[in-house]
This record gives C-alpha cells, sequence and structure tokens, in this order.
C-alpha cells in the first residue's frame, strides 16, 4: 500500500505568507518586488541572493526576517581576511579529566537564518565553504558530518561586481541560489519616507556627468541625524539648513563614487557637494 503524501492547507500557506508581508512592509520601506521574491524562496526551501550598491537596506531586509519568523539568526560579514572555519567551525583542542582532546567549535553557519554579508568580498575559497552546506544542509570538518538545523535558509548581499574589492562567486555557488534579486535604489517618494521613519527633485548636470554611484539611504540617514545632532549642540530644537550644509560633507563625502572623468577634470566629491548645496538653497527661491 502506497503512502499518501501530507497534503497542504493552500489557504493557510495563503494566509502565513500574506501575515509575513504584512509585518515585513511594516520594518522596510517599498521593495515590494524584493520581499515577494524573498518570501518566495523562503517558502520553496531555496537561498536568496541580494545585490546591490551598499546602504539599500539588504541587511534590514535580512534582519528583519529573522525578527519576524523567530528564527535563530546570525551574521557573517564576508571580508578578504575570513577562512572557511570562521563559518562551519573548526576542531579545537580542550582538556577533560586531565587529558587532552579535540572538541568541535561550531561556527555561525548552525542557524535557521544565515545573513552572508556582501559575500563577494571573500576569497573564492572561502566563498565555497557555504557550498555543501546550502546543498546538502550538512556540514562536514575533519572526517564528521553534522546536519544544520531545520529550516536553513541563506540570505547572501553582494556589491556589484564593479566596484573594488570584490571577488565573482564561483559559478557552483551561483547555482546553489533559488533567486537573485536584484535591491533597487528607492524611489524619492520611499527616500521620505526611510527620512521620517528613521530620523524622525532636481539633478545637476555634473552630478550626472561625474558621479557614478551616489549615497545610499544610509547617507541621508546619517546627513539627518548629524544635522539634529549639530542643532542641540547649538542650543536649537529645530535643525536650520547651515546645520545640514555644516555636516553634509563629512557625512556624504565618502558616500559618492566618482567616474573617471571627474578625476580628470580635477572634480572632487566635496566640491559636488558643495554645489548640490548650493543649489538647494537657491531652488525653493525661485519657487
Amino acid at each position: 500500500m502506497i503512502a499518501e503524501e501530507p497534503r497542504i492547507d493552500a489557504t493557510r500557506v495563503t494566509e502565513l505568507a500574506q501575515a509575513l508581508e504584512t509585518e515585513l512592509a511594516r520594518l522596510i520601506v517599498g521593495q515590494k518586488a524584493l520581499v515577494r521574491d524573498t518570501v518566495i524562496a523562503l517558502i520553496a526551501g531555496g537561498h536568496v541572493l541580494l545585490e546591490g550598491v551598499p546602504g539599500l537596506g539588504k541587511t534590514v531586509l535580512v534582519r528583519s526576517l529573522g525578527q519576524v519568523l523567530s528564527m535563530s539568526f546570525a551574521r557573517v560579514q564576508f571580508t578578504p581576511d575570513l577562512m572557511p572555519a570562521d563559518i562551519v567551525g573548526t576542531n579545537v583542542i580542550g582538556e577533560s579529566d586531565g587529558h587532552r582532546e579535540f572538541r568541535y567549535q561550531a561556527g555561525p553557519i548552525f542557524a535557521n537564518l544565515v545573513l552572508a554579508d556582501e559575500i563577494n568580498r571573500a576569497t573564492p575559497k572561502t566563498q565555497s565553504a557555504l557550498l555543501e552546506a546550502m546543498q546538502e544542509r550538512t556540514v562536514t570538518v575533519g572526517t564528521q558530518t553534522r546536519p544544520l538545523p531545520a529550516p536553513f535558509f541563506v540570505l547572501a548581499t553582494q556589491n556589484p561586481i564593479e566596484l573594488e574589492g570584490t571577488y565573482p562567486l564561483p559559478e557552483a555557488q551561483l547555482d546553489r541560489f533559488f533567486f537573485k534579486v536584484l535591491v533597487p535604489f528607492p524611489s524619492e517618494h520611499d527616500l521620505l519616507e526611510i527620512a521620517r521613519r528613521t530620523t524622525g527633485h532636481t539633478e545637476l548636470d555634473s552630478v550626472r556627468r561625474y558621479v557614478r554611484w551616489g549615497a545610499s539611504p544610509r547617507g541621508m540617514q546619517t546627513l539627518v541625524l548629524a544635522g539634529k545632532v549639530r542643532a542641540l549642540l547649538e542650543g536649537r530644537y529645530n535643525v536650520a539648513f547651515d546645520d545640514l550644509n555644516a555636516v553634509a560633507r563629512p557625512a556624504l563625502r565618502h558616500r559618492i563614487f566618482l567616474q573617471f572623468e571627474a578625476e580628470a577634470d580635477g572634480i572632487t566629491s566635496d566640491r559636488l557637494v558643495g554645489e548640490l548645496l548650493e543649489h538647494t538653497v537657491k531652488e525653493p527661491a525661485r519657487a
């Protein structure tokens, strides 16, 4: 007699998925397609690779997912000096009853939800440490293979490969991701909402010509928060333009990536920030 496969309550799955998306929407501004793709992969038991420039909220999405689902969560910050043992764990020497023995010290991979942050900043050798875990849901160290907790979900973030200090992921590694989702830059409306939640139109020709990557939403948050702190230090409770003007360059200069043409023309990020500030002052006067 053939055993029947367990039936899936489609209605219940729909309700839970919608509830998950609703909760994520409270924590993440916009990005509906990103949230939907992540939920699809999670339900399907697959892993997700998120690609976008720094500061677009990729890490916030993963952290929010762990909070909403109440799953064990681990974050691995991938860097060029990260070793495979830093991910999967290693055998260390310990003492028991006066005898030395090897004991396994588990790595951060032993969690339900693993954030592999900026995965393509690590070397291909270290990236490959995730291969067995993502495919087999196990980790082998030495001669012993250990199962990973269930469910097991890897959500990796990577910066565009054009950015300096990145390594392309091996083909075998890419194939283990259920989805590769591109994280778009937030719309003007979403940027305003991000500023409203997290801190309480016109483009210049020089910006279009010289800027390769603009400041992220994190840069905007820094600008607003720094302006508030400066106003407080000046004994005021309202933020004036002078406050934003004073903190704009240290807040944004390292977040603006320029084209090669800018370097050839002697254009710096400080100069572009100054032009934007000057334009911001003049623009309301015309209105």
